[in-house]
């Protein structure tokens, strides 16, 4: 329950959030609270404008403060809970969960979320057996079973989470969700009839753009594992003009950001911070662009009895959010002791995340090549590693994944060349400014010869060579990425030039891909068609 009846400016702020006119319903919701700071149906919905403006340590903070004034309010409690657990703190979220479990036994929304929040604390069994239960106490609710599934998925059971999803969609006949699920199997393949069935689905006028567009991802990989690949690029195509026109984009803007993040950490500014920050070592960053070979290089490392490998942890772009005013501009003001206490800060916040207690441990979020500034000036000691693929290779993979919104720039070939320039510029300018800091591993020379490359690596860490890092495909821990069933077969070559077969229409990636496509390492021979 709330604290009590909300205030009539309060109604029409929620008014407001419905028609998405969020800075009117900011504007109404800080009148309130302005004559009321503890009202907390007030706070709960400033925590929602936070969310929608993507300010979560924000939103976080404000829902810490209404639980706190008002521990029987179950709503913000509950999305106190899931916000902790999208921002990658789920041991606390559990904790959350619990609570209202203990209020509210059979509340649907709550189990959900405890059986979510379990599968990633790594406790797969005990989701499970949640899940199970859902699934025969609410039959006629899909959500459960894509959850179940996904699940199973990310704990290695492949055959079980394909069965899982073919249940589902024997149960719920048209459930795109189900269908695009089962292609983002990367070894999956489907049948004739159930791509009919999902061209019969497309079809439909009722379906909306979200289901569209699923259905041209998900055709766009079943045509290319049938080599159709004129059919494959035109769902690619469409599929993305949707995700395109659903999440606006402007490739100028990122430039200007990562133009002023080369001017703020020059070499001599970062030279005139030497030796400030944390100076534990704990940390392994690995960053890049998505889709470059990250997750193989948290596979190779999670097999080393020194290394922990965690997720793709928001910490560091939190942080950065965070911080009293624009960024990067801001990291000017910051004296040594906030930055010490930064480092800290992360490295307490992740503990929890730790659960075998390793010397060092491994933070994949891609987009961390963005913040390689701050992470030096608050974990001087932390390594930082740069997985980087063939361009043409990577920014087709990128385009042919379907990231929902969570990468604006992957809808649109030019924007994905231009966005993978602009990282390259930027990379090459901490090179400069941070000689032997980051060490690089380009994915073409990683399967060519693995072990060279791992020892390389290993050195780079300061950790002894062992041999199962090798063997780093018999490691069936849980993977959240796309890329969780190829980590866990051996390397293979075969989609080395996979991108040769839509090479007809990557014009425009490179065209703005420029002088860093030809600067890249040669391109490997042409091998097939083969994911």
């Amino acid at each position: 329950m709330s604290a009590g009846r909300p205030e009539p400016s309060l109604t029409e702020a929620a008014s407001a959030l419905r028609e998405d006119r969020n800075a009117d319903a900011e504007a109404l919701v800080r009148r309130v609270l302005s004559q009321s700071p503890d009202n907390v149906d007030g706070l709960k919905m400033l925590a929602e404008i936070a969310i929608r403006s993507n300010c979560h340590a924000d939103a976080l903070d404000i829902l810490k403060r209404c639980v706190s004034l008002a521990p029987d309010f179950f709503a913000a409690r509950y999305r106190y809970a899931t916000l902790l657990y999208q921002m990658n703190r789920p041991h606390e979220a559990l904790r959350e969960i619990e609570r209202l479990l203990r209020e509210d036994p059979r509340n649907f929304e709550c189990l959900s979320l405890e059986a979510i929040v379990l599968a990633r604390t790594g406790d797969h069994e005990r989701a499970f057996r949640v899940h199970e239960q859902l699934i025969l106490d609410y039959p006629e609710r899909p959500g459960v079973r894509l959850n179940y599934a996904s699940d199973l998925k990310t704990a290695g059971r492949q055959p079980d989470s394909i069965k899982a999803y073919r249940d589902a969609l024997a149960k719920f006949p048209g459930l795109v969700e189900a269908y695009w699920s089962l292609g983002n199997f990367k070894t999956f393949r489907f049948e004739r009839s159930e791509r009919d069935a999902m061209e019969a689905e497309l079809a439909k006028a009722s379906i909306t753009d979200r289901e569209r567009c699923l259905l041209h991802f998900t055709l766009g990989k079943a045509e290319e594992d049938a080599s159709a690949f004129v059919r494959s690029f035109e769902h690619y195509q469409a599929a993305n003009a949707l995700r395109r026109a659903a999440v606006p984009y402007d490739p100028p803007q990122t430039s200007r950001f990562f133009a002023k993040l080369r001017d703020v950490f020059t070499p001599e500014f970062l030279s005139s911070r030497d030796g400030v920050g944390s100076k534990a070592a704990d940390p392994i960053f690995v960053v890049g662009m998505p889709r470059s070979g990250s997750t193989l290089i948290e596979q190779i490392l999670s097999c080393h009895p020194a290394v922990e490998t965690t997720t793709e942890l928001p910490n560091i772009p939190a942080i950065a959010e965070r911080l009293d005013g624009p960024y990067p501009e801001i990291i000017r003001d910051l004296d040594t002791d906030v930055l010490e206490a930064l480092g800290e800060e992360f490295l307490e916040d992740t503990r929890v995340l730790r659960p075998l207690g390793r010397a060092r441990f491994v933070d994949k979020m891609p987009e961390n090549f963005a913040h390689i500034g701050l992470i030096h000036l608050i974990l001087p000691n932390a390594r930082i590693i740069d997985a980087r693929r063939h361009p043409l290779a990577c920014g087709l993979s990128i385009f042919r994944q379907d990231f929902e919104s969570g990468y604006a720039f992957a809808n649109d070939l030019a924007d994905i060349g231009q966005y993978y320039r602009d990282y390259v510029e930027l990379m090459a300018h901490f090179d400069t400014a941070l000689p032997g800091k980051i060490h690089r591993i380009i994915y073409e020379q990683m399967v060519a010869d693995p072990e060279a490359e791992i020892r390389r690596m290993l050195s780079y860490l300061g950790l002894p060579f062992d041999e199962r890092c090798l063997r780093f495909y018999e490691n069936y821990r849980a993977v959240l990425t796309a890329s969780s069933e190829q980590v866990r077969r051996p390397i293979f070559t075969e989609a080395l030039a996979q991108w040769r077969n839509y090479e007809p229409w990557l014009e425009p990636l490179k065209t703005a891909l420029g002088p860093v496509l030809s600067a890249y390492p040669a391109a490997p021979a042409f091998t097939g068609s083969d994911n």
